[in-house]
This record gives C-alpha cells, sequence and structure tokens, in this order.
C-alpha cells in the first residue's frame, strides 16, 4: 500500500438524461482534479445520467459498454487515474421485469476500462419504485488502497461502512444526492462514518437542480477521526483534493480500535420497572 494517497471529491450539476453533457461535465471535473494530482476522482450519485425517473428506464440506463463513456474512458486513460461516478445502469437485455435496472458506480480504471462493480443496497424512498436493490458490497484497490463504495442513503447505517472497514478497506468512497435543507444530516452521517471505523470518508454530492429536485452538494473528505479535511459548499462546479495518508489510518486504528472492542453480542434485554 502506498504512503499517500491523492483523492478528489468532484460536484457539478447534472441534466436529466443527457449523457453526453455529463459526461463532458464529467471530463473536465476530472481535468481539473487531475491538475491538483488527485489520482482517484469521486463524482455524485446518478451523476452521468441524472437524478430523474425519466432518466432511469432500461432504455435511458447505462451499460459499461456505452460508446458515450468514450470520452470519459479517455480522460482517466490520459490522466492515469481513477473515476468513481453514480449511474443508473442496465444489467441485462430485454424489458422489464426481466431486465433489472440498478442505482450503481461506474469505474473507470487508469487504462480508460469501464466497470460496475456496486448495485446501492439501501435504496431510498422513491428509488424503490425504479431500482432493484444490490445483493453485495464492493471494493476497489488503487495503489494498495483498499477503497470501499458505499451510495448516498449506505452511508446512514453504520453497519455498511463498518462491514467494510472490518474487510480492511482504509476508505469509503459515496457518491450521493442530499436534497437542500439535508445538510444537517448529510454532514453528520459521513464524519461518523469515518470516525466510527478510523477510515476516510469521500464523499461527493450533487448540486444544482435536476429532475424537479434541488441539492446541496457538500463534497468532502473526511480523516479517520471525522474531521473535516477539505469541503466544498452549494457552488457549482466544485472540486475538494485531500491527501489520504496509511499511517493515519493506522495510528487512529491503534489509538481507537472499535472493530476490536466491538462485542459480537449484546445479549438479551432485560427490563426493570420503577415505582414511587
Amino acid at each position: 500500500m502506498s504512503a499517500t494517497l491523492r483523492v478528489a471529491a468532484a460536484q457539478a450539476e447534472s441534466v436529466p438524461g443527457d449523457v453526453a453533457t455529463n459526461v463532458a461535465t464529467a471530463v473536465a471535473l476530472v481535468g481539473t482534479a487531475a491538475g491538483q494530482g488527485a489520482r482517484v476522482v469521486v463524482l455524485p450519485e446518478l451523476f452521468l445520467t441524472g437524478y430523474a425517473p425519466e432518466a432511469w428506464s432500461v432504455g435511458a440506463a447505462l451499460t459499461p459498454e456505452d460508446p458515450r463513456l468514450a470520452p470519459l474512458r479517455e480522460a482517466a486513460a490520459g490522466h492515469a487515474l481513477v473515476v468513481v461516478a453514480g449511474a443508473a445502469v442496465r444489467r441485462g437485455s430485454g424489458d422489464p421485469p426481466s431486465t433489472p435496472v440498478t442505482l450503481s458506480v461506474l469505474v473507470v480504471d487508469p487504462v480508460g476500462r469501464v466497470t460496475a462493480p456496486y448495485d446501492k443496497q439501501h435504496l431510498f424512498a422513491g428509488e424503490r419504485t425504479f431500482f432493484t436493490a444490490g445483493d453485495h458490497g464492493a471494493t476497489v484497490s488503487v495503489d494498495g488502497w483498499d477503497l470501499a463504495l458505499g451510495i448516498c442513503y449506505d452511508g446512514c447505517f453504520p453497519e455498511h461502512a463498518a462491514a467494510a472497514a472490518r474487510d480492511g478497506a482504509s476508505a469509503y468512497l459515496c457518491p450521493a444526492a442530499y436534497f437542500v435543507g439535508s445538510d444537517h444530516r448529510r454532514d453528520l452521517y459521513y464524519a461518523a462514518r469515518a470516525l466510527d471505523n478510523g477510515i476516510y470518508v469521500v464523499l461527493s454530492g450533487l448540486v444544482g437542480d435536476c429532475g424537479g429536485q434541488s441539492f446541496g452538494g457538500g463534497s468532502a473528505v473526511y480523516d479517520p477521526e471525522g474531521r473535516v479535511v477539505s469541503r466544498a459548499g452549494d457552488e457549482s462546479p466544485a472540486v475538494v483534493v485531500a491527501e489520504l495518508r496509511a499511517s493515519e489510518v493506522a495510528r487512529v486504528q491503534e489509538m481507537n480500535p472499535i472493530e476490536r472492542d466491538r462485542v459480537t453480542s449484546l445479549g438479551v434485554r432485560t427490563w426493570l420497572a420503577l415505582e414511587e
């Protein structure tokens, strides 16, 4: 594992159903991040297809082989970095219900190959109407760093990041889309996931108007003690970059070994009625 890993969380507005425009925006964000030395760039939830039901149908969803992703593949290869981006992804061929659509992470590697290794497991509200939930966790390795993948609502469940950390992840990458007005919860959840596990958390938040909703951005990197290393507001576009340090993960996990000290069972609960 390399001693450090430079990562970027990027945000911008997404246009529902306009993959070409969103890919072009993604390429620009990747260029900005590469100019600041980033090795990994995280883009928001559903960024490539848009956070809007009309962009989530089988016909509108992407596959890793979609030719419209070519500029993003070229950007990743040209800058020799990894891109993690949210999209609605079509799994297989045919018509629903035989062809599920998942709310997924696309990963573009430094030679331009695209995979879709992770599907959101905790679907939020109306997402359940359109998407099939994922059935497994996923971690990608970059320069020896194990980077776990989550998507937005996944990060609200402590056990999701805990499972990743238990399997050796040193960072948790979360494309997200938080509605305006939910910034307080957003900022608490991901700081807590970092502190819970002694790992870095990289959050990339959708920003601006998309599909009749307004999103608040707030892309950030949190250190293993849950402190903000770098954070954006609600500006668009924005890129925040931070250097992850393996020594800091090791130091915090040694100082605060929550995983080691976690008991496997809390036993049965007893009740005591206190009467006057």
